[in-house]
């Protein structure tokens, strides 16, 4: 339990330290291959687990950030990057591991910086790993005297098969091939395994390796089904591979020496770096072998979030973006919403009107259920800057859902008023109520721009606009009551529709410059 909670701790705090880079980071592999591969060996080193990168490939694909042949080559790289992992624990470090525990102590909680506290949750960690190992060895020195233990050990040489299966399912239980490895090099040290003994539990670790990424996959999307699919078939089809010739690679483990447990950390590494090399100039055909073996199943969907997905809600700052991305649509269903309400006004158009009424309630069911995925982040894991974009997450969305209410129930109820009653506003009247709109459609955008950029300048903009607007509302609220004292029948008629709907265009420039109270406040406290 201590080898796995530290396992855990490592890669917490190295994704804190990390933060919204890694997501950029991983993000940034292309349609180049190789680069793919480097990008994927270091974000596993980051995250000191192929799981959680494969995990969070299968999250991007099912968000659509990432299309399924760019992940190929990040694949292959998180394979090499967690073998790290396992050449740290080759190391004889488990002697300082108090030492280890103690520094990552001092950093968590003296040090003022929020990395480098991270960074110290990252090394208590690994402290308890190489405690859990120092225990462990402790615990099979006095049983390397039992023949009975030695001989089944020993025994995965003569049926390699039978020990890669145990060793897969050992590693689908502990969810961590490093932490199967690990315990394979703890025997190591001990004397109960020989390399031969160990290159099963090797080939098996790594098969059992995946079984996060298939548990992650479940009812996600078809190319996220296909990432785990991926990840199971270049291990599976390299084990293959290797088994025939597990002499000659053992043989060759072997030779590039150092001590057992260094050697079955070399073999981990070895092996990856085959299958990188061997499948990388083919990842083109895989990826169509991959979606003819899950093909496409068109299914009509009704309308509901479309990248707010569960699986990255362990990595807060990747969350974070998907839930930016879906308010971001929100906004996308309000903007047109502000957009075509004038030309209801204009056209007298009642079919519009209705879609823009059901349109509102895709707003409703978006800014629900960006509050609810958003409520599933456990405050404990949030950075200090993560928590604020959280708050401007969700005071985006309730500003958005605010002007989609007054769109609906105030400026359509306007509307359907002047259809039913066949009323005509004065051609100035109208003229103004145009312009005024288009002011307000245009520092939509400028609030939008700002929520997505936390841009100070543009939020500044945005409060400089709110006060040019709400002088231009007054300044037409005037002309139109200057209309009224001189007897205009069109202004006289249409007077309550006419004022209510400039009321309600400046009440939504008001939600649009909430957005820059968050940016600024955030300046404020930098």
């Amino acid at each position: 339990m201590l080898l796995l909670y530290g396992m855990r701790l490592v890669g917490e705090g190295l994704q804190k330290a990390a933060g919204a880079r890694l997501r950029g980071f991983l993000l940034a592999a292309t349609s180049n291959r190789v680069k793919g591969v480097v990008v994927g060996a270091v974000t596993t080193a980051i995250l000191q687990s192929s799981s959680a990168a494969t995990v969070m490939l299968v999250g991007f694909v099912g968000s659509g950030l990432l299309g399924l042949s760019r992940t190929m080559g990040i694949i292959l790289g998180a394979d090499i990057g967690t073998t790290l992992t396992v050449q740290i624990i080759a190391l004889k470090v488990y002697d300082y591991a108090i030492v280890i525990v103690g520094l990552g102590i001092l950093l968590r909680f003296v040090a003022k910086s929020g990395t480098v506290r991270d960074s110290g949750l990252a090394v208590l960690g690994f402290g308890f790993v190489f405690l859990a190992l120092k225990i462990l060895i402790n615990t099979f020195s006095p049983l390397t005297g039992e023949s009975f233990l030695g001989e089944a050990l020993l025994s995965l040489s003569g049926d390699p098969l039978a020990g890669i299966i145990i060793a897969t399912l050992v590693t689908a239980l502990l969810q961590s091939s490093a932490a199967t490895l690990g315990l394979a090099i703890t025997a190591a040290h001990s004397g109960l395994l020989t390399l031969d003994s160990a290159m099963p539990i090797v080939l098996g670790a790594n098969i059992g390796t995946c079984v996060s990424a298939v548990i992650s996959s479940m009812g996600a999307p078809v190319d996220a089904k296909r990432v785990a699919l991926a990840h199971v078939l270049f291990k599976v089809i390299g084990v293959v591979i290797v088994l025939p010739f597990m002499g000659a690679f053992t043989g060759i483990v072997n030779l590039a020496g150092g001590e057992l447990a260094r050697q079955v950390a070399n073999a981990h590494t070895f092996f990856n770096i085959a299958i990188a090399v061997i499948f990388l100039p083919f990842t083109g055909p895989f990826t169509r072998l991959v979606q003819y073996l899950i093909p496409e199943r068109l299914e009509p969907k009704g309308f509901g979030p479309r990248y707010l997905d569960p699986l990255v809600l362990t990595t807060p700052s990747l969350a974070l973006g998907q839930a930016t991305r879906e308010a971001l649509r929100l906004a996308d269903i309000v903007q047109d919403m502000l957009a075509d309400s004038i030309w209801v006004f204009k056209r007298n158009d009642r079919a519009l009107l209705e879609r823009i009424e059901e349109r509102d309630n895709d707003v409703d069911l978006l800014d629900r259920e960006i509050k609810l995925y958003l409520t599933k982040l456990s405050r404990e894991s949030l950075t200090e800057e993560q928590a604020r974009r959280e708050i401007e997450i969700i005071t985006f969305t309730n500003n958005m859902e605010n002007i989609g209410d007054v769109i609906d129930k105030n400026l359509m109820e306007l509307a359907a008023k002047k259809i039913s009653g066949h009323f005509l506003f004065s051609e100035q009247g109208m003229k103004e109520i145009e312009e005024l709109h288009a002011k307000v459609v245009e520092n939509f955008a400028v609030g939008v721009a700002t929520f997505a950029s936390s841009d100070t300048e543009l939020a500044r903009r945005l409060l400089n606009n709110k006060v040019k607007i709400a002088e231009m509302e007054r300044r037409m609220r005037e002309a139109h009551i200057d209309r009224l004292h001189r007897g205009l029948k069109e202004s006289i008629e249409t007077s309550s529709i006419h004022l209510d709907v400039l009321t309600n265009l400046k009440r939504i420039n008001s939600y649009i410059c909430n957005i820059a109270f968050s940016v600024l406040d955030r300046e404020r406290k930098a």
